[in-house]
């Protein structure tokens, strides 16, 4: 009999959320990495919680969620940060599919960069009110794009809620239209900003990268 060839992993750098149980039976949701992808698993970084082998989490990339199991887990030393192995339970799609070269051809640019609008995983401050408030209520993101972003609160709003956005740049702020688009109970919300032009986006991102570059990316001098 042939040799059955293991499915090649696509080696990757995305952000992912990441929730469940931990070892000591506590519930958690965080922000995370997935690398070395493939249609039947990952490597997770920057884990922030012990984890049991064999435990089934919840994993999401972009608008995709899974139900995944704990393979392995490792910690990573001085960092305090786990590494751990997933594979994706039977008849769950897979998170990161659209990542996955399709029908063996290779992907021809890097995943991480097939994103339009990259996350920056980097402390935003923000204000936001729905629109019957008169004030805002100032807080920051903790995971924001040109298109949107992540608020932790114990008290997150219904999906669908709209809101009005104050964005603080240096230069103006801007106030936007924008509307809650995930609702993670005690945990947060994901928040569209639907205000913004396509060019607005874009001066956002582009703002948001010359603050936090990505990965082998120098800073511009000032």
């Amino acid at each position: 009999m042939p040799e059955i060839q293991p499915e090649p992993r696509v080696p990757v750098n995305l952000p992912v959320r990441v929730w469940g149980m931990t070892a000591q039976g506590h519930p958690f949701h965080q922000q995370a990495r997935a690398h070395n992808i493939s249609s039947a698993g990952a490597l997770i970084s920057g884990v922030e919680n012990e984890l049991q082998v064999g435990e089934v989490i919840g994993m999401q990339c972009e608008e995709k969620k899974s139900r995944c199991t704990v393979v392995w887990v490792r910690s990573t030393g001085s960092t305090r940060k786990i590494q751990m192995g997933v594979r994706v339970l039977a008849h769950q799609e897979c998170p990161w599919k659209t990542y996955l070269p399709r029908d063996g051809a290779r992907i021809g640019v890097t995943p991480t960069t097939r994103r339009r609008y990259p996350r920056h995983k980097i402390s935003f401050p923000l204000g936001l009110w729905e629109e019957r408030a008169r004030t805002p209520v100032r807080i920051s993101a903790t995971d924001v794009s040109g298109s949107g972003c992540y608020i932790e609160t114990i008290l997150p709003l219904p999906v669908k809620t709209v809101l009005r956005a104050d964005l603080y740049l240096p230069t103006q702020p801007i106030n936007i239209s924008a509307v809650v688009r995930t609702c993670d109970g005690g945990v947060g919300n994901g928040i569209e900003f639907t205000g913004l032009s396509n060019d607005g986006k874009q001066r956002l991102q582009d703002y948001l990268d010359g603050i936090d570059p990505p990965l082998g990316v120098a800073r511009p001098k000032q």
